[in-house]
């Protein structure tokens, strides 16, 4: 028959070019292991941050420095009369006035360095990030899709800066004492909540994109949505831990399980309007502290029991650790309240809620993205 070819016969016909091998996962190699190895840094960096942040608070110098100067605050007093200075402006303070009065040079200083500390620590975070950021633009080492990312986390380091001097300023206010405790909790859960982005950044960069693209259809969605619940639990109780720490609620009821021999401590309302208690009544922010970390608990204990029905080793493993850190933190919490929140235990008590945080965004990222696993179970 006219027009039929032999099967063996060559086409001369012009044909598609072949797809290039690894097009989807291309961006896996070194430019992908580069910019994790950036967010890396970050997150240590700001875990760091976190600590300093904590002792900040625990040792009282967070007003030790009253004005903001992003830039030329990098240099401290270099002469006495610069100390001097300083001081001054620290003694026009209510802090001062009620509760340091008579601070020597040597005192003020001690309480200086921390603060000084702690912002300039949030300076070279912020140099870091510039430089590095540039640094991966002009190598071409940006996976398609991450700059807009990693733009964004300096966009949250630089409102962290400013939500930072927003707390410290209200402290500054006359008849103020410490800086206002629902400042702390904004200031406390924004850097959290930059700690949780980069966790699940490092995450995803760890595997490559073609891969998440498969896992991801094999993923549990009951238990992605369980693990987001824990997550925005745990984002909770750390604001209410801020609450906390800002007005030194876990001072005071320090007997366990009840408050003052009762289950509600008294005078849970006596603030004026009744709101004002959820912010400045030491009884009842410790109350609501304790009562979501009782919650949170069940919750984690409830989700790791529908995760161990789950066919992944991973992911059973992965919300294993998080049910056994809830045990610890939770633990951890009760005896710190109960020595009266001497400031080694409470930041071992932060601590805990950082490596927390992240073991729920990890259980989160496995539930969604499985790994791959054997018949036998290997992955």
């Amino acid at each position: 028959m006219a027009g039929q070819r032999n099967i063996f016969e060559e086409v001369s016909e012009t044909r598609k070019p072949a797809a290039t091998p690894g097009g989807v996962s291309g961006d896996r190699g070194r430019g992908r292991g580069r910019v994790r190895g950036f967010v890396v840094i970050l997150f240590v960096m700001v875990v760091v941050q976190i600590a300093i942040g904590g002792l900040t608070r625990l040792t009282d110098s967070g007003l030790s420095i009253t004005q903001w100067a992003p830039i030329t605050g990098a240099i401290p007093p270099l002469t006495e009369a610069a100390w001097q200075a300083e001081l001054e402006a620290y003694r026009t303070t209510t802090e001062y006035q009620e509760q340091n009065r008579g601070m020597s040079l040597g005192e003020f200083k001690s309480i200086y360095w921390w603060e000084w500390g702690h912002r300039q620590w949030a300076r070279i975070i912020g140099l870091v990030w510039a430089i590095g950021f540039v640094g991966l633009l002009a190598a071409k080492s940006v996976p398609v899709g991450w700059t807009g990312r990693l733009v964004f986390l300096g966009f949250l380091g630089g409102l962290q800066g400013v939500a930072g001097w927003w707390m410290v300023h209200s402290g500054l206010a006359p008849g103020m004492f410490d800086v206002a405790s629902y400042r702390l909790a904004v200031h406390l859960g924004l850097a959290f909540w930059i700690l949780a982005l980069m966790a699940w950044y490092i995450l995803r960069l760890g595997r490559g994109e073609a891969e998440l693209i498969a896992a991801r259809r094999e993923g549990d969605r009951r238990l992605v949505a369980l693990a987001t619940g824990l997550i925005y639990l745990s984002i909770l109780q750390i604001l209410i831990g801020a609450l906390v720490a800002g007005i030194d609620a876990g001072r005071n009821y320090i007997d366990w399980p009840l408050m003052a021999g009762a289950f509600t401590p008294p005078d849970m309302w006596v603030i004026e309007p009744w709101y004002r208690n959820l912010f400045e009544n030491d009884g009842t922010v410790q109350f609501f502290h304790r009562i979501t970390g009782y919650v949170l608990f069940a919750s984690g204990i409830t989700v790791w029991m529908v995760a161990r029905r789950s066919a992944r080793a991973a992911t059973k493993r992965a919300f294993d650790w998080v049910v056994l850190m809830l045990l610890g933190q939770i633990t951890l919490g009760i005896v710190t309240v109960m020595y009266s929140s001497p400031w080694h235990l409470a930041i071992f008590h932060q601590f805990g809620a950082v490596i927390l945080i992240t073991l729920v965004v990890r259980a989160r990222f496995v539930s969604r993205y499985p790994l791959p696993q054997s018949v036998r179970g290997s992955t």
